[in-house]
């Protein structure tokens, strides 16, 4: 069910305005997220709703909804619809037939098949069905239905944000594992996974199906930390050389070879494993290597594009104009069609002694000259701006872009780099990030990145090899 507009009233009926056989239905498709938000409210974390490994292994195979759900649903259409306002509930009696899980699509239906005129009661019958017509709940209500007639403003309620990035990025693994479900396997070279983060990402991402992995590093080395850390190699390659330096060329040559679709940073230091690939004339491209952070933002209706926020220190327009190109082409191959960049600075107005905002008004004359393609762009626009209609309409700002950016382009690495962070550790911010701008993209991870983030970014990494692939004669 699509929620009511805030703006249109609460009305009930009447006990007068409910003959016999009355009847009122609500819709509801059900989402992970209501589950967990049952289990919050109510206390209930019963494992079979929120512990997948315990659930898969239950007669449901699987985790499936709170039955109360489901009885919540004709609760709300009491007392909100049918008969609603001052309706007064005084009992009811459900019985729970199916289990009910995320993606099902609810429907609640309620009929008056008693009318007590001396209490002003009503007994109603009351079913929950499913998308297929089955019935998963059923049951029976006696409410006191209100005399008077009420008609009221609907309160406004702070919205419910659930803060929970693994799951957000579970969700995009599974959706980009879908894509590449069928497809010859992404080879992914990854470099020096000398650490448990990194290596067991890497593992991970081979059991999902998204990279066969090259373990590029001393070789001894790497089976000690999968010996230490309790993780099976299986018949994972190992490609043996002496040190992290090494490793960050042999990847970059493999990836020249074509032997690697991806690249995939293990535990050394960026700059070691991009000096390698600048270095190798066959994986450098006629645009400027950049690197772009995909966001999922509790608080923003899409995923955004952040870049550059881990390689270019101070870029210059002309470098600028090869970040945001880069971020529209990879945002294309994620699926929007058209997307709206933001180029950020402190002001919404070209300011000749700010250079970010000067860039910024260049870059959208280059749009319009047809030098950038594929994308809408707008700029210069402050933060709120970009984000925020609101915000941009108390400004006065009239742009497509502003409150509804795809991607934000930062001024220089630094202010693009705090806030990355800050969305992701005070905001609570799903992401993960890729290199662009080489022959192959770079799946660059941090040493703080977690085992989900960098499961995240080898998918993404791989979802791009995919179209890339596609593309090629």
């Amino acid at each position: 069910m699509n929620p009511i507009p805030s703006s249109e009233p609460i009305t009930n009926l009447t006990f007068d305005e409910l003959p016999l056989g009355a009847r009122a239905r609500v819709s509801r498709t059900l989402t992970q997220d209501d589950i967990v938000a049952f289990a919050l409210v109510s206390g209930d974390v019963n494992p079979a709703h929120v512990d997948p490994e315990y659930a898969n292994a239950t007669r449901f195979h699987g985790t499936i909804a709170h039955g109360m759900w489901a009885g919540a649903m004709i609760s709300s259409l009491l007392g909100t619809e049918f008969p609603g306002p001052g309706t007064i509930y005084e009992g009811q009696t459900l019985r729970f037939h199916l289990p009910v899980r995320a993606g099902d699509t609810l429907t609640a239906e309620v009929i008056v098949t008693a009318r007590d005129t001396e209490r002003h009661r009503l007994t109603l019958d009351c079913q929950v069905t499913n998308q297929t017509g089955a019935t998963v709940v059923s049951g029976e209500a006696l409410v006191r239905a209100p005399m008077q007639k009420v008609s009221r403003a609907r309160a406004a309620l702070p919205q419910m944000h659930l803060f929970d990035p693994d799951a957000r990025l579970a969700r995009w693994i599974d959706g980009w594992a879908a894509d590449l479900a069928g497809q010859p396997p992404v080879q992914c070279g990854v470099v020096h996974p000398c650490d448990a983060t990194s290596l067991a990402g890497a593992l991970a991402a081979a059991r999902r199906g998204l990279i066969v992995p090259w373990l590029i590093g001393p070789e001894a080395r790497i089976r000690a930390v999968a010996e230490q850390a309790g993780l099976d190699l299986g018949d994972a390659r190992i490609e043996a050389v002496e040190h992290s330096h090494a490793a960050a060329a042999r990847a970059a040559e493999l990836a020249a070879s074509g032997q690697v679709e991806v690249l995939m940073k293990g535990s050394l230091h960026t700059d070691e494993l991009m000096h390698a690939v600048i270095a190798t004339p066959a994986l450098r491209t006629k645009r400027r290597i950049s690197h772009v952070f995909r966001f999922d933002i509790p608080t923003y209706p899409k995923p955004i594009l952040i870049t550059d926020a881990a390689i270019n220190i101070a870029p210059t327009l002309e470098d600028k104009a090869d970040i945001v190109a880069s971020a529209i082409d990879l945002a294309r191959v994620l699926g929007v069609e058209r997307p709206k960049v933001a180029i950020l600075s402190a002001v919404e107005t070209v300011n000749p002694k700010m250079v970010s905002t000067l860039d910024a008004a260049a870059l959208c004359k280059m749009a319009d000259r047809g030098q950038i393609v594929g994308g809408l762009l707008d700029g210069p626009l402050a933060f709120d701006n970009a984000i925020s209609a609101e915000a941009a309409r108390i400004k006065g700002i009239r742009s497509e872009v502003a409150g509804d950016a795809d991607i934000l382009l930062v001024p220089d690495l630094e202010s693009g780099n705090m806030l990355a962070k800050q969305l992701e550790y005070l905001a609570g911010a799903a992401g993960c990030g890729i290199v662009l701008g080489a022959r192959v993209p770079i799946a660059l991870t941090s040493r703080a990145d977690g085992e989900a983030s960098r499961l995240a970014s080898a998918a993404l990494a791989a979802r791009l090899a995919l179209a890339w692939r596609e593309r090629r004669p």
